[in-house]
Parts: C-alpha cells; sequence; structure tokens
C-alpha cells in the first residue's frame, strides 16, 4: 500500500470510529465496513441514504444497517445465496401448505367411503334376489376398497413427506437466525419492525397501525391454506402501496400486520388507515389451480400516536387494544373512529 493510501486509510479510520460512539453503534465488522464507506464516500447511494435519515432525526437500527450492508457492501455472491434461500424459504412453505390441504382431503375422502363401504356392504347382505345387482354391489365394494387402501398408503406418504419438509424448514431456520424478511410476502418481518421502531421511538411525532385479517381462519377452513397464502400476499402488496413518505409495513406474525409511521399524528395515521381498509375490500384473490376465487377480503385496524415518553411497548399495545376493539365492534373498520 502506498504511503498516500495508508494516511487517507488512517484519516478515514479517525472519522469513522467517532461516528459509531455517536450513533451508539457497537463496533461490530458490518457496523464498521457500513459507516468507513460512509466517511470514504464510496457509495453516493449509501450516503444519500445514511444522510436521508440522520436528517430527518433517526438513528439507524440494527436491522436497517444490515440491510445497507447487503445491498451495497455484499459480495454478489453472498446475495445470490440470501436471495436463493429466502425462495427456498417460500417454496418449503407452499409445499409444505400444499401437504396439509392434501392430507385434509385424503381423510375426509377416507371418511367418506368407511360411511358408503357399510352401506353397500349391507346391501350385499340383505340378499337381493337380483344376481346382477348383488354381482355390481360385490365389483363396487371391492374397487372402494382397492381405492380405500391406496390412499391410507397415499396418506402415509403424504405424513412422512410432510416431516421431511419440517425438518428442511427447522435447518433453514436455524441457518437465517438473523434474517430480517418474512419469505412468503416478502416483507420485513417482526425482528425488523422491533429494531426499527427502538430506533425512532425517541422522535417528537410516531404513530403505529396494527392491521388483522378479518375471519383469516374461515379462509383458510374454506378454500385451504394455499389460497390463504394468496391473500396473505395480496394483503400485504395492497399495504405496501398505500405507504406514503417514510411509512413502512411490516409482517408481524400470522395474519397481522404493523405499520410504523414516523412524522404521522394520530389523523394522518387514521387517514392513512381508513384508504389501506378501503383499498383491501377491493381484492380479488384467484386460485389459478382450482378457478376459486375470493372477493370478500376486509382487514380491521388499530392505531395509535405516542404519547410523551412512551416505550415502544406500550406504544404498540396500545394499537393492538384499539384493534381490539374494531374487531369487538363488528370488524371490517378502523379504531379510535375520532381522535
Amino acid at each position: 500500500m502506498a504511503k498516500g493510501d495508508l494516511e487517507k486509510s488512517f484519516q478515514t479510520l479517525k472519522q469513522t470510529v467517532p461516528l459509531l460512539l455517536k450513533h451508539k453503534l457497537s463496533a461490530v465488522p458490518t457496523n464498521y465496513a457500513l459507516w468507513y464507506t460512509y466517511v470514504s464516500n464510496d457509495s453516493e447511494q449509501l450516503n444519500a441514504q445514511i444522510d436521508e435519515h440522520l436528517t430527518k432525526g433517526y438513528t439507524l437500527s440494527s436491522a436497517k444497517t444490515k440491510e445497507l450492508y447487503r445491498n451495497y457492501l455484499t459480495e454478489k455472491e453472498e446475495i445470490d445465496a440470501w436471495e436463493l434461500r429466502q425462495s427456498l424459504e417460500a417454496m418449503l412453505l407452499e409445499v409444505s401448505q400444499s401437504m396439509k390441504d392434501t392430507k385434509s382431503d385424503t381423510d375426509e375422502f377416507k371418511s367418506f367411503m368407511d360411511v358408503n363401504l357399510d352401506e353397500l356392504s349391507k346391501v350385499e347382505n340383505e340378499g337381493l334376489s337380483v344376481e346382477e345387482v348383488v354381482a355390481l354391489v360385490r365389483n363396487m365394494v371391492g374397487e372402494l376398497r382397492t381405492i380405500r387402501q391406496k390412499t391410507i398408503s397415499f396418506n402415509g406418504s403424504l405424513i412422512k413427506a410432510e416431516k421431511e419438509i419440517a425438518s428442511l424448514k427447522e435447518k433453514l431456520k436455524e441457518s437465517q437466525h438473523d434474517a430480517l424478511y418474512d419469505a412468503l410476502t416478502g416483507l420485513c418481518n417482526r425482528r425488523y419492525f422491533d429494531s426499527e421502531i427502538e430506533s425512532k421511538i425517541d422522535i417528537d411525532v410516531l404513530s403505529v397501525l396494527i392491521v388483522d385479517i378479518d375471519h383469516f381462519k374461515k379462509i383458510n377452513d374454506n378454500y385451504g391454506h394455499l389460497m390463504g397464502d394468496l391473500v396473505l400476499k395480496a394483503v400485504a402488496k395492497k399495504l405496501q402501496s398505500c405507504c406514503r413518505e417514510d411509512a413502512q409495513v411490516f409482517r408481524y406474525g400470522g395474519e397481522e400486520f404493523v405499520v410504523l409511521m414516523p412524522g404521522a399524528d394520530l389523523k394522518k395515521a387514521l387517514h392513512v388507515a381508513d384508504y389501506m381498509r378501503r383499498t383491501v375490500e377491493k381484492i380479488l384473490v384467484k386460485d389459478r389451480r382450482t378457478g376459486k376465487t375470493i372477493g370478500d377480503v376486509s382487514v380491521s385496524v388499530g392505531a395509535a400516536q405516542k404519547n410523551n415518553e412512551e416505550q415502544a411497548a406500550a406504544l404498540v399495545e396500545r394499537a393492538d387494544g384499539m384493534l381490539y376493539q374494531a374487531k369487538t365492534l363488528g370488524r371490517n373498520r378502523v379504531m379510535p373512529i375520532t381522535i
């Protein structure tokens, strides 16, 4: 390394460490590399992203830091591997749900056949005099018994396959313990949200929305889990399309989403929440495999604005309380009604 390069690196180092201390960041390799690159001004896009956060008075959460590091500093091979893992997780999730639905169908089919076998056996045992009918009944009983046996075998194969998929998902989960994205919807996950809200809880104006899909269990029960997944994806896409300025939507868990809205007061949050609710009402989901459609999807929303020195957990809890009221009052509504 040339003397000039060495001196430049030393000067960059001297500026990087104070920035880590200023923003209360640990000197782990990810943080150090990110801020070293920032001081070096080697990436205009990275600097623009960080400057935008700093200008608005936000601090970089650990999750945001990891995202910036992956987007601007990670080698392409590592990014490709991460995307592959995410795709694999989404595929395993879809196959697993398919297995559950198919297993449920075979259980119902087996029960149906058991009942009909008993009825057909009664007809045969009553000794009907018409030989042709008896022969026909015997053939039907024989065929149904064969189909029943095949169904039982298939059911066993499904159970085995489902266990293998569960094992793969667990291994994938272990390898992605720092994952920040939900594989199904593509949204940032709850871990990311927890990190982001903690980094923004000290700003003056901050609101949170908790969005829950109404009667989601009935959708799964009536249409199957794969259709339920399609609904989750569609709702996630609609909620994301409604976010403006610094608002960000996260997959909170199950059929729940959370929207973090820095700089938005309760009045603005309620306006966005109702816009989201009305947008979701327009969703029409179609399963190309079966041709089934769902067009009556709705959401309930609870909103809350941070009070004074309120902590993140308390703010989320108040928004969740408003969501509970929205559910209790009949769903497909936003609470509170007025500010």
